[in-house]
C-alpha cells in the first residue's frame, strides 16, 4: 500500500514500499580487506531513565547484533562513537559492553576491536596530562584483559589540555610503548565531534597531519592501522600514501568509502565503518565481490548505498546514530525505536522518512511488510494520517 511520507517542505509524497528484500546470507570472513562494522547499542526501552542518566541498555538484543554482524564475516568494531560513546553512553557502560561483546566475540569467533578513550575524566582548567593518559591507561587495561584489539580514540580531554604537538607525541607514545599488540590510532573529525576541533595540536589539518604521521613513524610495530574520519577522500588517500609499510588505513569516511575500499594503483583502504551498521550484508556481500578481483561488481553493490549514508551522516554528524538506530527498528533487530539519552528525538520526522525510502529502495529491509508497518505507526504517532 502507499505510504505518504513527510519532506521538509511540509509536504507530503506518495511512496510504493518495496516487497521483495535483497537475498543475503551469512557467510565466511574477507581475504582481501579487513572491515569493521562500528555497532550501535540497543536501549532498554522499559528503562525509567532521563537523557542525563547512565544508560540502561537492553544486552540481548545488543549482543544479538553483534551476533548478526558476525555471522556476514564482519568484524565489530565495539564501544566506538556509533554506540554513543560520549553521547548517552558513559565509561561505566562502555567497559561493561567491551567486556560482554568480547566475551560473546570469542564464544562465536568473531573478529572485535574496542575504543580506548578518556571519557571517565571531564577536563577543567587544571587537568593535568599525567591524568589524561592515566584514563587511557585505565581503558587500555580492561580492553586488552578482554582479550580485544585497542583502538586508541581521539580524547577530549586530551584535546582540551594540550597545549601543542609536543604534548600528543608525549601521550601518544607513552600509551604505544606500553600497549601489549598493536593497536588502532582513530582521528575523529570535529564535524563528529565539536570538541576534537584542533586535534594533534593544530586546526590547519596538514600541520595535524605531520604530527599524526610523527606518531605513527616513531612506533610503527605497535600501529597495527590507523582509523581516518575526516570525510576528505583526497586527504585519506595522501595519508594513505604516507603510512609505513605495514601500517593499513582503515576508511571512516562514510561519504567516500566504495572509491576508497576499492583504492587505486598505489593501494587501498581497509574499512571501520558507522554505515555498515545498517548497511552489514549488503556490505559483506560487496567486499566477497572484490575478493574475486571484481572491482565492478563490488561499486556495482556499494555504490547506490552512498546516497543513504550521506542522508544519514548529513549535518550535525554526529546525530547520525539516530537513523542508525531507526533502521535497526525497521529492519526488526529491535523491538522499539528508543535510544539511551533520548536521542531518537535527534532527527526530524522527515529526515527520517527519507532515511526509509532511501534503504527500502535498497532492498535492505529482511521483511519489507514489517518496516513498512513500523513506518507507517510511527507516521500516526507524528500525527501524518495515511
Amino acid at each position: 500500500m502507499t505510504l505518504h511520507l513527510p519532506d521538509a517542505h511540509g509536504t507530503l509524497r506518495a511512496y510504493e514500499p518495496r516487497t521483495d528484500p535483497l537475498a543475503l546470507g551469512p557467510g565466511s570472513a574477507f581475504t582481501s580487506r579487513t572491515v569493521f562494522s562500528a555497532a550501535h547499542v540497543v536501549a532498554d526501552p522499559y528503562a525509567d531513565t532521563t537523557p542525563d542518566s547512565p544508560a540502561a541498555v537492553d544486552w540481548d538484543a545488543t549482543l544479538a547484533f553483534r551476533r548478526h554482524l558476525w555471522s556476514h564475516g564482519l568484524g565489530v568494531a565495539e564501544a566506538m562513537d556509533t554506540a554513543q560513546r560520549g553521547m548517552g553512553l558513559d565509561w561505566a557502560g562502555a567497559a561493561e559492553l567491551i567486556r560482554r561483546s568480547a566475551a560473546e566475540a570469542r564464544a562465536c569467533g568473531g573478529r572485535i576491536a574496542c575504543g580506548v578513550g578518556t571519557d571517565q575524566l571531564t577536563a577543567t582548567a587544571a587537568t593535568t596530562l599525567a591524568e589524561v593518559r592515566a584514563a587511557y591507561e585505565e581503558q587500555l587495561a580492561v580492553v586488552e584483559e578482554s582479550g580485544a584489539q585497542a583502538i586508541l580514540m581521539a580524547s577530549r580531554a586530551l584535546a582540551a589540555t594540550a597545549k601543542g604537538p609536543e604534548d600528543y607525541l608525549e601521550v601518544y607514545g607513552h600509551l604505544l610503548r606500553q600497549a601489549a599488540e598493536p593497536v588502532i590510532l582513530h582521528w575523529l573529525g570535529p564535524m563528529f565531534d565539536p570538541a576534537l576541533e584542533g586535534y594533534w595540536g593544530s586546526s590547519d589539518l596538514d600541520a595535524a597531519t605531520g604530527t599524526f604521521l610523527e606518531v605513527i613513524a616513531a612506533h610503527p610495530d605497535k600501529v597495527d592501522g590507523i582509523k581516518v574520519s575526516l570525510l576528505d577522500a583526497r586527504r585519506e588517500v595522501d595519508l594513505r600514501r604516507r603510512l609505513p609499510q605495514g601500517v593499513r588505513c582503515y576508511t571512516g569516511d562514510d561519504f567516500h568509502y566504495p572509491e576508497l575500499i576499492a583504492g587505486d594503483e598505489q593501494g587501498f583502504s581497509h574499512a571501520l565503518l558507522g554505515i555498515f551498521d545498517p548497511l552489514g550484508p549488503l556490505a559483506a556481500e560487496a567486499v566477497r565481490v572484490l575478493d574475486t578481483g571484481n572491482t565492478e561488481g563490488f561499486r556495482a553493490l556499494l555504490d547506490p548505498t552512498v546516497a543513504l549514508s550521506r542522508h544519514l551522516f548529513r549535518a550535525p554528524t554526529r546525530y547520525y546514530k539516530t537513523g542508525v538506530v531507526f533502521l535497526a527498528w525497521l529492519a526488526g533487530h529491535q523491538d522499539h525505536f528508543s535510544m539511551v539519552g533520548g536521542l531518537q528525538s535527534a532527527r526530524s520526522l522527515p529526515h527520517l522518512a527519507r532515511a526509509y525510502e532511501l534503504a527500502d529502495g535498497l532492498g535492505l529491509f529482511p521483511d519489507p511488510k514489517r518496516a513498512e508497518e513500523r513506518m507507517r505507526t510511527l507516521l500516526s504517532l507524528y500525527g501524518v494520517d495515511q
